[in-house]
């Protein structure tokens, strides 16, 4: 975890992560990333360090925005909102199966500098990951020298710890740009399911914009995995929807919410958020030509039991509140590739989700 100012220096901490994830170890990696918080990082050369890390893959995918507000007017510049399962590592190798993905593509060493080029091409404002397992040892270090603040809250019980060789829990990160948010309020969310605590989280913040002096909140989750648990992450949508009721005050505060459900559009907690009277919309359905529809995939991999091809990611927003103003395109089948995801193009088996928002202008209807 430590970290200097020459490149060579940056290179040392890409190429090292720790190799079990005990206590001890993420404690000396906090008092470490503490002091490196002192000297912060130029994303250019954390860049060129990854590049170099990646000189022998394929170069990465490009991808476009989407104007999805045509001609919006907005006295602030936009605030770019990404969500992004990244696959734990530990899961990635020892629990998921990918049976058409090479285990060198899934080498942490090299995978790590695929998912921070992603960041780093996006500079997103705010950042959503599901699936942390190197938090401690990799994105906080780096991500906090990059100018954001970042919060993490881990699964209480981590299928990662199953896995030999694990890096410790994973769970849910958040991280914003402390140059252009401040933190009020921070709360972390175990959720629950008919009055039983589960293994699922939540983080809500709620910021207040630098530039506007509005509020907001901001929310990243990830719920129950798998066939045949749909009453579940109903239950645990519903919960997540009462607490976030409570923190924005009964939708008085704007409010993003950014993760992978694990349900697709057809599920019963798909239609709790659309029909909460919170008045949330889902950003990535406005690239549709109706704007009704959501995409039709945002994860796409192959398991033993075969093709696996499902919209479980999401991105929703107070559409009485903010406007979108642009949305990153999806991969398309011929760049993922008949081998799926992850692959050594792209270091998970969830596709990245970025969008641009802006307050609505009407004063009326906002804190």
């Amino acid at each position: 975890c430590s970290m200097g100012n020459s490149t060579s220096r940056l290179y040392s901490a890409l190429a090292k992560t720790l190799s079990s994830g005990t206590v001890s170890q993420h404690q000396d990696c906090l008092e470490q990333a503490d002091s490196a918080r002192l000297d912060p990082i130029d994303p250019k050369d954390l860049l060129e360090e990854c590049q170099v890390v990646l000189q022998k893959r394929p170069p990465r995918f490009r991808r476009n925005f989407v104007n999805v507000k045509k001609n919006a007017a907005s006295n602030h510049r936009p605030i770019r909102v990404m969500q992004w399962n990244i696959l734990a590592q530990a899961l990635g190798e020892g629990k998921d199966n990918f049976v058409q993905c090479p285990m060198e593509a899934l080498k942490w060493e090299e995978r790590k500098c695929l998912i921070l080029e992603e960041i780093l091409a996006y500079k997103p404002d705010i950042l959503c990951l599901q699936e942390v397992d190197h938090y401690f040892d990799t994105f906080e270090p780096l991500l906090s020298r990059l100018g954001y603040q970042c919060t993490f809250f881990p699964k209480p019980w981590p299928p990662c710890l199953d896995v030999e060789r694990n890096n410790g829990s994973d769970g849910c990160a958040l991280f914003f740009a402390k140059d252009r948010f401040e933190l009020v309020n921070s709360a972390n969310i175990r959720l629950t399911a008919m009055k039983l605590k589960t293994n699922q989280v939540a983080i809500a913040q709620t910021l207040k914009c630098n530039e506007t002096g509005r509020l907001f909140c901001i929310a990243v989750t990830h719920l129950k995995a798998r066939t045949g648990w749909e009453r579940f992450r109903s239950a645990q949508g519903c919960d997540l929807l009462q607490n976030l009721k409570s923190i924005t005050q009964g939708a008085k505060i704007p409010l993003i919410i950014c993760g992978d459900f694990n349900a697709e559009p057809t599920e019963e907690v798909y239609r709790e958020f659309s029909n909460s009277s919170l008045n949330l919309n889902s950003a990535y359905k406005l690239l549709s030509p109706d704007g009704q529809s959501e995409p039709p995939y945002t994860t796409w991999k192959i398991r033993p039991s075969g093709e696996c091809r499902h919209t479980l990611d999401y991105i929703w927003y107070s559409q009485h509140a903010l406007n979108v103003n642009s949305a990153l395109g999806l991969l398309t089948e011929e760049q993922i590739g008949p081998n799926r995801l992850p692959s050594f193009n792209y270091p998970s088996d969830h596709l990245s989700l970025v969008c641009d928002f802006s307050f609505n202008q009407d004063p009326d209807r906002l804190l």
